[in-house]
């Protein structure tokens, strides 16, 4: 068991702005959003973290998935009809609520990021932002377990509220 001497605490470096104010029938990956518009809005004190962003076509953001409620150690995700283990899965409900989406970068305005590929919910906290390098970060020929021919229907599938709801198989 982790006690408080263990705990990490995070704070938010800036907001999502986006169109998605209910998770239910959002898309679930930014493939499934493409086009969609929105910012993030960081805090005045980072602003000279953002020196240089610009010079990149993709940004991965971090973010808490602030209205995910406790988590679950088998869920079933999105994309299947069958039980995983959370972490093979990106389902929100995780023992730490830490979201990622690679979303495309459109310009920096001061402390607004204009970004589009938006799969995020509006007023979500930003935890980091980081460059998304191809020649790092895309491995296209990697095995990727259950997800298999599924991941393409990654562009169409929608959320629905499973993963709002504290009922989730075998709670944590």
């Amino acid at each position: 068991m982790i006690d408080d001497r263990n705990a990490v605490v995070l704070r938010p470096i800036g907001f999502i702005r986006s169109p998605f104010s209910d998770p239910a029938g959002m898309p679930i990956q930014p493939l499934g959003a493409r086009g969609v518009r929105g910012a993030v809005e960081v805090l005045p004190e980072f602003f000279n973290g953002l020196a240089d962003l610009e010079g990149f076509s993709r940004v991965i953001l971090i973010y808490h998935f602030d209205r995910s409620e406790g988590f679950a150690l088998r869920v079933v995700p999105f994309l299947d009809n069958c039980e995983r283990g959370v972490f093979a899965t990106r389902a929100p409900r995780r023992p730490n609520p830490i979201g990622l989406s690679v979303v495309r970068l459109l310009g920096v305005d001061g402390c607004r990021l204009s970004i589009e590929d938006v799969d995020i919910l509006d007023g979500t906290p930003v935890l980091d932002i980081k460059p998304y390098v191809p020649s790092f970060d895309a491995y296209p020929d990697e095995r990727n377990g259950w997800f298999g021919s599924r991941s393409t229907d990654a562009g169409t599938a929608r959320a629905d509220d499973r993963f709002s709801r504290a009922t989730d198989r075998t709670e944590g």
